[in-house]
């Protein structure tokens, strides 16, 4: 059925012509799959099986190569990494004092020092009266 001069076509074949253009780019740049692995850069959280499921109790020999992603996934970024990955990684990841601790040097080394009024508060907090 053809439209007459200065009319347009059909709603429902408008749509069509979209959907068919719209499916055959999506064909075009479509990738298939068929390979899936474990990524290794996300934390993996482990499911407890069910005990009384004959299907989940079946032994299965694991490789030694997931073995291996399950563990680097597991690691912290200082061991996975040599230098840091995001900027919040960099806070901290230098974690050695740069002067050694010397506990004689008062400079470096503030202990918690007990006063009158340290003692009076400590107990407060925790719950306890203090000794007057």
């Amino acid at each position: 059925m053809e439209a007459r001069r200065g009319e347009r076509d059909p709603p429902d074949a408008l749509q069509n012509r979209f959907h068919a253009e719209r499916t055959k780019k999506e064909r075009q740049w479509k990738l298939l799959f068929t390979q899936y692995t474990v990524n290794p850069y996300h934390p993996i959280h482990m499911v407890a099986r069910k005990p009384m499921s004959w299907h989940e109790n079946i032994r299965e020999p694991v490789s030694d190569e997931f073995l291996n992603l399950l563990h680097r996934a597991a690691e912290v970024p200082r061991r996975k990494y040599s230098m840091p990955q995001t900027e919040s990684q960099e806070i901290g990841w230098h974690a050695t004092p740069l002067v050694p601790l010397d506990r004689s040097d008062i400079r470096f080394y503030c202990p918690r020092w007990k006063t009158e009024i340290t003692v009076h508060g400590y107990p407060a907090p925790r719950g306890e009266k203090s000794k007057e």
